[in-house]
């Protein structure tokens, strides 16, 4: 695929103010030159960032979690998941969620995909990784969150998200992906960085 000419869709950025600061999540409100000399407005979305990881086991299965996610009213069914925290390593982030989500350990966690959730206004960059070789360990979910972990088989929850029955972006691409290596979920690859 030919690279783009950036210097043709750069927007320049004329004035930036955060209109809001949460605990998670900022906003900012930004005035852009468009490359055609006009200008816009463009209210984007800035997160720290995230990991979620597919959990496979030695049978093929694996490990979901069912929680309700009040934005959408509904209870879902996703990958272990959650947010990096300052200076975190993705990988670490991986071992803590994996263990706080589902209670367990991983003896490896190799890089699957990155994706970029929403790119129309939020710079929120997901890193989903493979976690094999799987033990129980200790573990409970954060005290605002209520879990259910969900064992199926990955061609399962493969048809669940082709169905519609899952519906969320980082546990279809996930999902998707591992089903998609070379030589199926086996594949062996060395532990990321």
């Amino acid at each position: 695929m030919d690279e783009p000419d950036v210097a043709r869709f750069a927007e320049t950025t004329l004035e930036s103010t955060t209109v809001f600061q949460g605990r998670l999540l900022k906003l900012r409100v930004d005035t852009v030159r468009l490359p055609g000399g006009g200008t816009s407005t463009r209210e984007i979305v800035e997160h720290p960032g995230a990991v979620a990881v597919v959990a496979l086991d030695s049978d093929g299965s694996v490990y979901l979690v069912r929680q309700w996610r009040h934005a959408i009213g509904e209870v879902t069914l996703e990958i272990p998941a959650g947010v990096l925290g300052p200076r975190e390593e993705p990988v670490a982030a991986v071992r803590r969620e994996l263990a706080e989500e589902t209670g367990l350990a991983a003896e490896s966690v190799t890089h699957l995909i990155d994706i970029r959730v929403s790119v129309g206004y939020s710079n929120e960059l997901i890193r989903i990784f493979l976690a094999r070789g799987l033990s129980p360990t200790p573990g409970a979910p954060d005290d605002d969150e209520t879990l259910e972990v969900v064992r199926l088989p990955l061609a399962e929850a493969v048809r669940r998200c082709l169905s519609g029955e899952i519906s969320d972006a980082k546990c279809i691409a996930g999902l998707l992906a591992l089903r998609s290596l070379p030589t199926g979920p086996s594949v062996e690859t060395a532990d990321d960085r």
